[in-house]
């Protein structure tokens, strides 16, 4: 069984503890996923589950081919490759993994794709402090300059400048599953993890090394 799945932000709400303290929780529609390939060591040299989820509106002809060849019609919106341990169980093509591999208290790395921004100036893209605002100032939010005088005379490579901003890969880790609602589908996740509402997801199951082999 794959430690990883994919999954879609639904957004974010809160629950109390039983003590009675507000935990603020990102509710995740975990699944299902279906197994599109298994890899194994012997033809592929690894062992690894290929998990197609959601429906891919206007699928190519090579994505509706590489889907055929696990039994599914159509395409899937999101194909994403598990590794598996020597260990673990590999599942033949066709079978749904669910939200099941995940358990309240269990530890996650959440990978999905940031809110872009659109072009945004120094300030916000980067936090600056601005200029002035008084004494006739008449470019409080720009960056000041940039220049380097007659020498080098040019700008350095990786100066901090108004630019795209969002919609980069981020991944948040040691993010700890609060609940799972079977009946629903969803898993609730504490804290907020990257993306809109409706945004996919790469859930992964961070296990716990064991302290002897850290210290080898």
């Amino acid at each position: 069984m794959t430690t990883g799945l994919i999954a879609k932000k639904l957004g974010m709400t809160r629950i109390f503890s039983p003590e009675g303290a507000a935990v603020p929780v990102t509710v995740i529609l975990a699944g299902p996923c279906r197994v599109v390939q298994a890899k194994t060591r012997e033809r592929d040299g690894y062992r690894a589950l290929q998990l197609g989820f959601g429906a891919k509106r206007s699928p190519n002809r090579p994505e509706t081919g590489h889907a055929a060849k696990g039994g599914f019609q159509g395409a899937f919106k999101l194909l994403k490759e598990f590794r598996l341990d020597e260990g673990e169980p590999l599942l033949e093509a066709g079978a749904t993994v669910d939200l099941g591999v995940f358990q309240p208290g269990d530890k996650l790395s959440v990978t999905g794709r940031s809110k872009g921004r659109g072009f945004a100036g120094v300030m916000k893209r980067h936090g600056f402090g601005g200029g002035r605002k008084t004494h006739g100032c008449l470019t409080p939010r720009s960056a000041g300059s940039i220049g380097c005088a007659a020498d080098p005379s040019r700008v350095l490579p990786g100066k901090k400048m108004a630019g795209h901003f969002g919609a980069a890969r981020v991944t948040v880790k040691n993010l700890e599953v609060v609940d799972t609602r079977p009946e629903f589908g969803v898993i609730l996740v504490k804290g907020a993890v990257p993306g809109p509402d409706g945004g996919l997801l790469i859930l992964k199951k961070i296990v716990p090394v064991p302290k002897k082999a850290l210290n080898r």
